[in-house]
């Protein structure tokens, strides 16, 4: 070998030696899916110092860095241009601005302490006299009577109005559907009331915690919940008092209404949501053939938990504020998706379609996280030939694996009896589409989906979901077999057809019966002042007969306002069958009115 050579030959063996090195620091985990890694990811997800992984925390945005950096390592590219993460604002929490006040001919009511807005008020100036309207019932259905306001003119005036009602213990009273104060703000706002205040039963003591609520848009009307002391100061001045106004009430079963003469309340309400900036983390494995590389299989998991608790966070144990770890829901799933995307990225030379893989974040805030991508797709989800879902896959008992969505295409369930053959474990299917998890919002758009779970058990949403109660076996059981799932259909010629499987909404908590449908699914997501349509789902169901889209926004049904989903809801309760009524719809821009009959 001549000196030339050697040194040709040396050269080339310092780059391919610095080559191997540097495929080696980038390869530091094994490409195998494997028990140590599954729970050395698990139990940095679910640490203390990750906070419960509430959206926008500082604990979340370490996990995001934590997937971002997983996933270069694997040689996964980012899937939003040029970046890992896609962000979004969610709405979080309510509070008081300054400059809030109430008086009643002139005396000063303290906020927090006398009185407090409820989250759903109108911000502004009011002022009006006041008029006591019992519990706020305008009830009539069969033989069921109730109207609080016969006789009351409440045009541009305050409605004092009981919570409750009678038969408050018994959950099949027929008052009960009308308790909702959400539902007695209608009815005043219905009635021409310039704004409602309520007051408690004697068996209820303080205020109303001024607490966020998802779905609920601004009534148009202020709505405040007035202290016990004062309520009591002012039935006083008129003889009455708030027991003896119950116990009439509830012993007659008849109203009790009356002006409250002399009286002036003058507020000034100011509310602000409070929002925070959460992000979904893509990664994207680009396939290079060319026939198929445009057709994505999308695998996801949701990374967010609910934080540390506490009321109104989705916490089993809301009294305790102390770190809820999330080790199963969702560190779990979180986990099997980045040992499935680095496995699959050492295959990638061998897949035939591309694949998403996304850390959903805001789950438990409504599915916020999937919702936000499939309005705002880094693909176009036509070529998502299915979405598959992993959450709370850490806890197998009985040696069985849940899959969901089998009926959502009708090569699922060959496919999936295919490959639980010779796996030391069951698997059970389900056909729904829908569920409470990601993989819902994208069968709402008529993507074929998969939906792998261990099932709940004791410890979730509570502080005990932690890292020590893992299944490791039989989680890495399931992730092999997610594994399996997503690569054939990385490979198969065969593209799985969509097919409707179940409802595409949640049965809707109620203690009303609704006589009637519309057919649609509602868009919980909306920002919309009304109820957006977001799908029709009933083809010959009433919306759809009178011609109503995807899109629309209902903004008042039989000539009464809707303002969100609970108003929607309410208005819907009041229609029956064989009826015909105007429906005023928003569309690209403009307003029409549909003629929708029943």
């Amino acid at each position: 070998m001549n000196d030339n050579n050697r040194a040709l030959y040396l050269f080339a063996l310092i780059i391919a030696l610095g080559a191997f090195l540097i495929q080696r620091k980038n390869t530091s985990f094994s490409s195998d899916i494997t028990n140590n890694e599954i729970m050395g990811h698990i139990r940095y997800l679910s640490h203390e110092n990750r906070s419960g992984r509430y959206p926008g925390t500082r604990g979340s945005k370490d996990v995001i860095a934590y997937m971002v950096k997983q996933l270069k390592s694997y040689g996964v590219k980012p899937g939003v241009k040029n970046s890992f993460v896609q962000p979004f604002d969610i709405t979080t929490g309510i509070e008081l601005k300054d400059g809030n006040f109430a008086l009643i001919n002139g005396d000063s009511l303290i906020p927090e302490k006398d009185y407090l807005p409820l989250s759903f008020s109108s911000n502004g100036y009011t002022s009006g006299e006041l008029v006591f309207a019992g519990y706020g019932f305008n009830i009539v259905e069969g033989d069921l009577r109730w109207n609080d306001y016969e006789g009351l003119n409440v045009e541009g005036k305050w409605v004092v109005v009981m919570r409750h009602g009678p038969e408050r213990e018994s959950q099949h009273s027929p008052y009960a559907p009308h308790f909702p104060l959400h539902k007695k703000m209608l009815t005043a706002r219905d009635m021409g009331a310039a704004g409602v205040v309520f007051i408690s039963q004697i068996e209820d003591q303080g205020l109303s915690q001024l607490q966020y609520m998802p779905g609920y848009k601004d009534s148009g009307i202020p709505v405040i919940h007035m202290a016990n002391d004062v309520a009591d100061r002012l039935l006083r001045s008129l003889g009455w008092s708030r027991q003896k106004i119950q116990e009439t009430m509830n012993r007659s079963l008849e109203s009790i209404n009356f002006e409250i003469e002399g009286k002036v309340l003058k507020t000034n309400i100011g509310l602000e949501h409070i929002k925070t900036r959460a992000a979904n983390v893509i990664g994207e494995i680009r396939s290079g053939n060319r026939k198929y590389r445009d057709e994505y299989v999308v695998i996801g998991a949701h990374f967010d938990h609910i934080g540390r608790g506490g009321p109104g966070s989705g916490s089993r144990k809301p009294d305790q504020d102390v770190v809820h770890p999330g080790a199963d829901d969702n560190a779990s799933g979180t986990a099997g998706l980045l040992e499935i995307a680095q496995k699959l990225a050492s295959q990638k030379s061998r897949l035939k379609r591309s694949v998403l893989l996304i850390g959903f974040d805001a789950e438990e805030k409504g599915l916020l996280g999937a919702k936000h991508f499939v309005h705002n797709p880094v693909v176009s989800l036509d070529n998502v030939i299915t979405m598959i879902n992993m959450d709370m896959i850490g806890r197998m008992k009985d040696s069985t694996v849940t899959v969901g969505g089998v009926g959502t295409s009708p090569s699922f369930e060959p496919l999936i009896d295919s490959l639980k053959r010779g796996r030391d474990f069951n698997v059970s299917m389900s056909k729904s589409g829908f569920g409470p998890s990601d993989h819902a919002a994208f069968y709402s758009e008529n993507v074929p989906v998969l939906f792998f779970f261990s099932g709940f058990h004791d410890e979730y949403h509570t502080p005990e979901d932690t890292w020590k109660n893992i299944n490791l076996q039989g989680t890495t059981d399931i992730v092999n077999l997610v594994y399996d799932v997503a690569y054939h259909l990385t490979r198969t010629n065969q593209t799985p057809n969509y097919s409707a499987s179940g409802s595409k909404q949640p049965e809707i908590s109620t203690r009303k019966k609704f006589n009637v449908t519309f057919g649609i699914m509602p868009s919980y997501g909306s920002t919309e002042v009304g109820l957006e349509v977001d799908a029709i789902s009933k083809k010959d169901g009433p919306a759809a007969m009178a011609g109503m889209q995807k899109g629309d926004v209902i903004k008042a049904i039989n000539g009464k306002t809707i303002k969100d989903i609970y108003e929607y809801m309410d208005r819907l309760g009041e229609l029956k069958g064989g009826m015909t009524v105007p429906v005023k719809i928003k569309r690209s821009g403009g307003e029409i009115v549909l003629d929708v009959s029943f």
